[in-house]
């Protein structure tokens, strides 16, 4: 068997760190190897044990999830960040994104979604609670598509264009090389040419540049 996945948990609640540990841990490909109850010391257990995942809580003590999230990504930046909190507030949903979480789950999320999320974040991709998803297509309808600076983006390839529409619609990884007939490996490095090109850190950002460019339009807008 592969090795697991190695999960770090960051919430200052020591009850809800150890359901989520519980839930994680029936998993056979799963373990959580470090927690931390404030923002501060997940940054540093982060840097000391390089987890696969951190499961961020918004709200901690002596630095928040947002600027938290900032530190993972400087000091570990392989490790993806899945954000799992009771706020939904806009401006905590698109500072954290944009700090570069890749997935943002609320609490009432059930267990299947959260271990789904862990394993897809992982592989690259991104997950938001369906609450979150519309907030950023309500984001998008209000800003006005090519307002960014073409210059500062390089373009993308045809094959490249190809793969960030399907991203858009949600599909995974393994469903895009199934739609491209590619492997999944392909996939992965064309998304990291994405990721490069457009100077982002995560599928939701690509897509955000995507859509304010005008590029590709989400099948949820009418």
């Amino acid at each position: 068997m592969d090795k697991p996945l190695r999960i770090l948990l960051a919430d200052d609640h020591a009850l809800v760190r150890e359901g989520t540990r519980q839930i994680l841990e029936r998993e056979a490909d799963m373990e959580v190897v470090a927690e931390a109850n404030d923002g501060q010391e997940t940054v540093f257990l982060v840097e000391r044990e390089r987890p696969d995942v951190a499961i961020v809580d918004i709200s901690m003590p002596v630095m928040n999830g947002i600027e938290a999230t900032k530190g993972i990504k400087r000091v570990s930046p392989q490790t993806a960040v899945l954000v799992l909190t009771a706020y939904d507030d806009d401006q905590y949903v698109f500072a954290i994104l944009e700090a570069g979480a890749a997935g943002y789950l609320l609490k009432n999320a059930r267990s299947s979604a959260l271990i789904e999320a862990v394993r897809r974040v992982h592989e690259g991709e991104s997950v938001l609670h369906p609450t979150i998803a519309s907030k950023l297509v309500r984001r998008v309808r209000h800003e006005e598509a090519g307002s960014s600076d073409p210059s500062a983006v390089e373009a993308l390839t045809e094959r490249e264009m190809d793969v960030l529409k399907l991203a858009a619609k949600g599909l995974s990884n393994r469903e895009i090389a199934d739609e491209l007939i590619v492997s999944p490996r392909t996939v992965q490095s064309h998304m990291a040419n994405i990721f490069g090109k457009l100077q982002v850190g995560s599928r939701t950002e690509a897509v955000m540049v995507g859509l304010r460019q005008g590029w590709i339009k989400l099948e949820t807008e009418s």
